[in-house]
């Protein structure tokens, strides 16, 4: 009988366990968990209510949502898609629906459903799963692995690593001469203190424009104000494409927010015709862009060095100015990050020239294996660095299963 270890006991080597022993019975498989807890990441993600996927049905559409890992993952998008990911939740009895921004959650609304799923499919497939079982070394003996661990050896002949952003899984991986791009954090928010945001924890816009300046970097989407600073999907897109050049920053840096996504020369002319259409009304008492709240639009105009009691007709041509730039230019200055809720992404891993994305297995050695975080793919938020794992363990399962060593 052919032996498998996985070491990791997250998503992906879960997902890989399951699909593997499903399509072959005969394949004993065993999974290395570090703690005494599975899943933990599933756990939490989503706020709790684990984001499956997104609804994103088109491989050449789905691969631009990560920043590491676009040109590897199109082929083996090809072979296992969103859809696919769908389907085999309905079929475990784990039904999924898309949410009017496109992420993807159970039905259920919890994550404990996909944990569910996961426990009883190892249980009735015997996949066996051992916690508290750190690895501290593996080697080749002949054609067969020996994975050390504190509490005995393991033999495997095949052997996947599905251990996640791990530093110590990564110093195993160098042993087995994989090169590692060095890992740094890629979902983060940007630690803004200004006081144009002070008190306004909660307070959001539906679509801005997000700039690093002095580099390409630009993001479009809902922008949140925090009490650290600025989060939302546009600052978290930044932070997942400008990671490298975010920390090579040691992430101090200068960002532009077009709090509208209108360009400055049209919003300025919407603040003349305001002029000449409502010249009595006083400027600070009503934002006229229903996407910008009265609060935020009360910071703006004071910052723009218009008095609360000024009417639209008292402004000359350099307030208006400086209105428009506030809505459009505004400038702010990040010190620091915080990392993304309690979902740690990293980009960095796994060297991918070093793997056959085929089979997701190394270049280096035959039947081994690399999958999930491990690697250096990672993506926005959203559900995309999930898919990623189904698509990954989904591929990988096909190799571990096949009863052949071609």
């Amino acid at each position: 009988m052919s032996k498998a270890v996985i070491i990791g006991g997250g998503a992906a080597g879960y997902f890989t366990a399951i699909n593997a022993k499903e399509n072959n019975p005969e394949l004993d498989i065993t999974i290395l968990e570090k703690g005494k807890d599975v899943l933990q990441k599933v756990k939490i993600s989503g706020g709790g209510r684990c984001n499956v996927t997104h609804a994103c049905f088109t491989p050449k559409e789905l691969i631009e949502f990560y920043p590491r890992g676009k040109k590897e993952l199109l082929g083996p998008f090809h072979q296992f898609m969103t859809g696919d990911t769908f389907e085999w939740f309905e079929n475990k009895g784990v039904p999924l629906k898309i949410e009017g921004d496109n992420r993807v959650f159970p039905e259920a609304n919890t994550s404990q459903a996909i944990i569910d799923c996961f426990q009883n499919a190892v249980d009735k497939l015997g996949v066996k799963v051992f916690t508290n079982c750190g690895v501290n070394a593996v080697y080749q003996q002949g054609k067969q692995w020996v994975i050390n661990t504190k509490n005995k050896d393991f033999i495997a002949d095949k052997l996947v690593v599905a251990a996640g952003s791990s530093k110590k899984v990564w110093e195993l991986c160098k042993t087995l001469n994989h090169h590692i791009i060095e890992p740094v954090p890629s979902l983060f928010t940007f630690n803004i203190k200004d006081s144009r945001l002070v008190d306004l924890l909660g307070t959001s816009v539906p679509d801005a424009t997000v700039k690093i300046i002095g580099t390409k970097l630009e993001a479009s989407g809902p922008l949140l104000i925090t009490h650290w600073g600025m989060s939302g999907p546009a600052v978290l897109k930044l932070s997942a494409f400008g990671a490298r050049i975010l920390a090579d920053k040691n992430y101090q840096y200068n960002i532009e927010v077009n709090w509208l996504s209108k360009s400055s020369q049209k919003v300025l002319n919407i603040l003349l015709n305001l002029k000449k259409k409502e010249p009595r009304k006083t400027v600070i008492l009503k934002s006229p862009f229903t996407e910008i709240s009265k609060r935020l639009w009360e910071r703006f105009v004071l910052y723009a060095d218009i008095s609360k009691h000024q009417n639209w007709a008292d402004l000359n041509a350099a307030q208006l100015e400086k209105l428009a730039n506030q809505l459009t230019k505004g400038t702010f200055n990040a010190n620091g990050r915080t990392t993304f809720k309690d979902e740690f992404v990293t980009a960095g891993g796994v060297d991918l020239k070093e793997i056959n994305f085929k089979r997701f297995e190394s270049k280096r050695h035959k039947n081994l294996f690399f999958v999930g975080e491990v690697l250096n793919i990672d993506a926005v938020t959203g559900g995309f660095n999930f898919q990623n794992a189904w698509t990954g363990g989904y591929i990988c399962a096909n190799a571990l299963a096949t009863r052949t060593n071609e």
